[in-house]
């Protein structure tokens, strides 16, 4: 099949993989443009970007490259920015979703979708409409959330969405019948540096939540303190408390109590909990945290 592609993060990458070692003829790949990332100066590709120039294919920033095509259809996943109806009036889209929609229709269905508890999500394939991920569902797969990080949960959703694409392609009736999405509707709004702040106020689960979006921190003193893994604690340790018990880094929330197994203090690299609190030298008087 002659085809479009859409897409911009690593998770979109397999798609595309994919659509190439099926046979499908990209006839182009639309991406985000290069950003600076970091402290240096120097521009860098999307990870699509980095796939379709390794796959040999051809490679535009443009939305407006694609009236020109000659395609079939165009697939979407993970692009980054709202298709123009005007576009899907020319070109009929398909969206590889990461949720079970339409639960979690937006921008950061994986992680919400943790945060909420949720024990399972998915990925679903449906026709692109211009309202937000509305279109009719062509195919659902379904994955268990249970302690998965965020990271390790998108890459199992891409590589299953990855296939769940390829087998709609190849086949006319999935192509054909696709059905009204049904059930409650919910909404992932992307994520704020706050979301990511972990508090004394939060449970347990729910900070253990937090820290598996990646990303998470608190504070200690005052001091900035990342947060990379962390696990449940039977401690008895008063709220908003931080204490050594038995070798262990142990916070106190709401209804118990969580253990820092690695974290990243401001301006520094990843270490063991164990070895920030040994450098840390906290003073009665400083051991709480925010």
């Amino acid at each position: 099949m002659r085809l479009a592609f859409l897409g911009t993060p690593e998770a979109a990458a397999a798609s595309l993989d994919a659509l190439v070692h099926a046979n499908h003829d990209v006839e182009l790949v639309i991406t985000r443009p290069d950003r600076r990332r970091g402290r240096g100066s120097a521009l860098t590709p999307s990870p699509v970007k980095v796939a379709a120039l390794a796959l040999g294919l051809r490679v535009s920033h443009r939305l407006a490259d694609l009236t020109s095509l000659d395609v079939e259809r165009g697939i979407v996943v993970a692009y980054g920015a709202i298709i123009p109806e005007a576009l899907l009036e020319k070109i009929p889209m398909l969206n590889v979703h990461f949720s079970l929609l339409p639960r979690w229709r937006g921008a950061a269905p994986v992680q919400r979708a943790i945060l909420a508890g949720d024990e399972e999500t998915g990925v679903t394939i449906i026709s692109l409409e211009p309202t937000l991920d509305t279109g009719p569902i062509h195919l659902e797969r379904r994955v268990r959330v249970d302690q998965k990080t965020a990271s390790q949960l998108t890459a199992e959703l891409a590589t299953v969405g990855a296939d769940a694409l390829i087998e709609v392609l190849a086949s006319p009736r999935l192509l054909d019948e696709a059905a009204a999405q049904v059930g409650d509707v919910s909404y992932a709004e992307k994520l704020s540096k706050e979301t990511l702040h972990v508090t004394p106020e939060m449970t347990a689960a729910l900070a253990l939540r937090t820290v598996r979006l990646g990303g998470a921190y608190l504070f200690v003193a005052g001091q900035r303190l990342g947060v990379e893994r962390a696990h449940a604690s039977d401690d008895v340790v008063a709220v908003g408390v931080v204490a050594w018990r038995d070798g262990a880094v142990v916070l106190g929330t709401s209804d118990g109590a969580i253990v820092l197994d690695d974290v990243r203090p401001e301006g520094s690299t990843t270490m063991t909990a164990a070895a920030w609190w040994a450098g840390r030298r906290l003073e009665d008087d400083q051991r709480h945290w925010s």
